[in-house]
């Protein structure tokens, strides 16, 4: 199955570029670039009004949230952070004539939580008609041996860490006009990377391929099964949904930040457990990795007839900016 939408457009972006002989993971081929030297690069870009709203959260929590944002994508590649740069644009807002500065708080509280200090970046005060906040962070770390996408092999486990669906059910009840619960409001809010755990399965024997789940755990989950040239099997009875959400959040919500990895099937449970001890987060088993391509859903009583028990297709219905655009993107 390919990929429309965002993915499609990424790849033409991308079409005929060469890989320098400097860098191991190129544009596009992982959760970030790695270059020969082991250092890992990648940026994540946060805009009001797309991926979160200010009547919803304070400037301060955008800020800090964004940085987390792109901290995950290091720790999906086991790498330790070693600073993030900040490129901020804000409107002219003479109501908040400081919003600058409450976003720019929540970033520096977030780099020094996450041991990533900020070394620099951009501030542009954007025209008085247009009336966003756009955040962009580029997150820079190292790794002796990074986690990729691309290494799952058929009869490799499947798990993922902590549970899903909170902030994608937190999103559900702000657009429908009620607030959500503590819970949810802090799923959404404060997402943890989960940087100790990366670097602990990026040291592990057999640990295949990793990636964070940004996009919602049916599109992510797609990403690994092309880049790996497998396909995928989860099992809906095993995914850990979070309390307050639902199945679909947890697969099609996004922005969880939980890691999903795929590891050899030889490695002991209470192994691969071990690896979790200690952090405050759980390892769930979801699934398994077989031969073919896509990803498929197994025991699922909201699938075609309600049967549970049966297996169907499950298309990437994770975020995608440019879903149903002109026909693109898949539902």
């Amino acid at each position: 199955m390919t990929l429309g939408g965002e993915a499609s457009r990424i790849r033409a972006f991308l079409q005929g570029l060469q890989r320098p002989a400097s860098v191991q993971v190129g544009a596009g081929e992982d959760d970030a670039a790695v270059l020969s030297d082991g250092r890992v690069v990648t940026c994540d870009l946060s805009l009001e009004g797309v991926h979160f709203s200010l009547d919803w959260i304070s400037p301060r929590e955008a800020g800090a949230r964004a940085v987390a944002a792109s901290v995950s994508d290091l720790a999906a590649m086991g790498a330790r952070p070693e600073g993030i740069l900040a490129a901020l644009v804000v409107p002219s807002r003479r109501e908040d004539p400081d919003l600058d500065l409450q976003v720019m708080e929540g970033v520096r509280s977030a780099a020094a939580r996450w041991d990533a200090p900020l070394l620099g970046g951009d501030l542009v005060r954007a025209p008085r008609d247009e009336d966003r906040v756009a955040l962009d962070i580029t997150a820079l770390g190292r790794a002796s041996r990074p986690l990729l996408r691309s290494g799952a092999r058929p009869g490799d486990r499947l798990w993922v860490s902590g549970e899903l669906g909170a902030a994608a059910a937190a999103v559900e009840a702000w657009q429908e006009g009620r607030g959500p619960g503590p819970a949810l409001r802090q799923a959404f809010v404060d997402p943890v990377p989960r940087l100790e755990l990366g670097r602990r399965l990026g040291v592990a024997d057999g640990v295949r391929a990793a990636l964070d789940l940004s996009d919602g755990l049916s599109t992510d989950a797609h990403r690994m099964a092309a880049a790996s040239g497998v396909g995928l099997l989860l099992e809906a009875e095993r995914i850990p949904v979070a309390r307050g959400a639902r199945l679909h959040h947890a697969l099609h919500g996004g922005e969880d930040y939980e890691l999903l990895v795929a590891i050899s099937s030889d490695i002991p449970v209470t192994r691969v457990e071990q690896w979790a001890r200690g952090l405050d987060v759980s390892l769930s088993p979801i699934g398994g990795v077989v031969e073919g391509t896509g990803v498929h859903l197994a025991g699922d009583p909201g699938g075609p007839g309600g049967q549970k028990g049966g297996v169907r297709p499950l298309a990437p219905g994770g975020w995608d900016p440019f879903r149903d655009e002109e026909g693109e993107g898949e539902g």
